[in-house]
């Protein structure tokens, strides 16, 4: 697990690099399609090479644990074999699902007890019972348990939650590295920067977390329901002190337009649901602005979704076919508007790497804050 940086915004700070993985580089800044249950909704494998091209996607952790579970999957050779992706996978600690269930998990100090969404049934994830997982599971880049507080919140709750998340992360390191140090090559683990949106707290963590001297960060706790420019400066405040060499990692970003404000303040990798979940619920990313395909105005349009988009979608149907399957409930539909969803990002991705290269991210950044900022003619 090797990174390097080729090229360096002397306006931003953004970066474009390279992560070497045992299943391929991941050229930087990247976003990662989401594989929750081991697939990307609606796209076979083939169809994520072949038209969105992404070098690594993401699963989830908590949902494959409760089914098919860890070690069926290990049975099976691993995530890799068991859905056919021979490229990088991340996978998540599963503890952002566990702490969602508020209802249904109890905190303790050495993990958190939770109720299956499935059948009820009881379960605890430890630090070092989520790294023992992913191993099972075979992922390149694995998460360390963390406890990811509300907002808004109390500050004596976060402060808690912060402490904990830095406990257990030590817990989880000192468990990758002892018992389970013959794996350390070839699964890279990611502690997580957690503090809400308090300044002094965020760089509390990352400045504990940086003593475990992992190979790369993540900045948890974001995109949950803060403005977006308080997000931005709490991703700012731990940029600011994590190491420059190693890769960052903002959890669950952004809208399409968000993606370059992350890279300008030193991210290189990120994920959200986003794409490909506006798209089965007929909202389409463009590089004019969001569609809306269930609008009448669709209806009899003989046009493509996006004229500036190469993607299969694009090449091959109209407007008006696109607005039929969505009315219709067909499930083409849903696989014909996740490869473009999914296109837009990685593309935008492709673009902040080739503009931090040639020098000219600035001029990309402030091309994408215009694009925003004025009016999407056939948008929403």
């Amino acid at each position: 697990m090797k990174f390097e940086i080729d090229a360096v915004c002397s306006v931003t700070g953004a970066r474009a690099g390279r992560l070497h993985t045992p299943h391929g580089v991941i050229p930087t800044p990247i976003f990662m399609p989401v594989g929750t249950q081991a697939t990307v909704k609606g796209l076979t494998p083939k169809h994520l090479v072949d038209e969105v091209d992404p070098p690594v996607i993401l699963a989830n952790t908590y949902h494959l644990y409760l089914r098919p579970g860890h070690a069926l999957i290990e049975r099976h050779g691993g995530l890799h074999k068991f859905m056919h992706w021979d490229r990088a996978i991340l996978t998540d600690s599963g503890g952002f699902q566990v702490f969602s269930l508020s209802e249904l998990r109890k905190i303790h100090e050495d993990g958190v007890v939770f109720q299956s969404h499935l059948d009820g049934s009881r379960h605890k994830f430890t630090p070092a019972s989520t790294v023992d997982v992913q191993l099972a599971l075979g992922s390149d880049i694995m998460m360390v348990l963390d406890e990811c507080p509300a907002y808004p919140g109390e500050r004596p709750a976060i402060e808690r939650a912060m402490r904990r998340t830095v406990r257990w992360a030590r817990d989880a390191f000192e468990h990758y590295r002892g018992p389970r140090a013959d794996r350390v090559e070839r699964h890279m683990l990611m502690p997580i920067v957690q503090g809400g949106m308090h300044a002094d707290l965020r760089r509390e963590c990352t400045q504990q977390l940086m003593e475990l001297d992992a190979a790369a960060y993540a900045i948890g706790g974001l995109s949950v329901g803060e403005p977006r420019p308080l997000s931005l400066e709490m991703t700012a405040v731990c940029t600011e002190l994590l190491p420059k060499d190693k890769p960052r990692y903002v959890m669950g970003v952004g809208l399409p337009e968000e993606l370059p404000e992350y890279v300008a303040q030193g991210v290189d990798m990120m994920d959200c649901v986003m794409p490909s979940r506006n798209a089965r619920n007929g909202s389409l990313f463009t590089s004019v602005g969001r569609i809306s395909i269930k609008r009448a105005q669709y209806q009899d349009d003989p046009g493509p979704l996006d004229p500036g988009c190469g993607c299969y979608t694009c090449r091959h149907f109209s407007r008006a076919y696109l607005r039929h399957l969505f009315m219709a409930g067909e499930i083409l539909f849903s696989t014909l508007a996740t490869i473009h969803n999914l296109r837009h990002y990685l593309d935008i991705a492709r673009g902040m790497r080739e503009s931090l290269v040639l020098g000219v991210f600035p001029q990309f950044l402030e091309a994408m804050r215009a694009r925003a900022g004025k009016p999407a003619g056939v948008a929403d």
